[in-house]
């Protein structure tokens, strides 16, 4: 399994889980609130990019890139997510190493 293919399913279990956010509004408020343990971006996001990143710089909350945001949105099932906050310390913790 490749290191791709790890995270993607990593991501989707935390998903069913219910032990993430997704989508730029909803991400921001978790990170605000302190509930958001590891924020995974696509690397094509512009105009979201460094809000996102200057509110995880503030919060002091890693930030993670991936390639797209079709791929972000696969792992997870949904259509293409620019931003995504992982709630769960365990599953932050792996994702991290595996996104490092």
């Amino acid at each position: 399994m490749t290191q791709q293919q790890q995270w993607m399913s990593l991501l989707g279990l935390a998903n069913r889980a219910r032990k993430l956010i997704s989508g730029e509004e909803l991400v921001v408020k978790e990170i605000r609130s302190g509930n958001a343990k590891v924020v995974i971006l696509s690397a094509d996001a512009s105009k979201t990019l460094k809000k996102i990143s200057d509110k995880c710089a503030f919060y002091q909350v890693p930030l993670k890139r991936v390639e797209s945001r079709s791929l972000l949105g696969h792992a997870i099932g949904k259509d293409a997510r620019v931003a995504v906050a992982v709630l769960d310390e365990g599953f932050a913790q792996k994702l991290r190493t595996l996104l490092d």
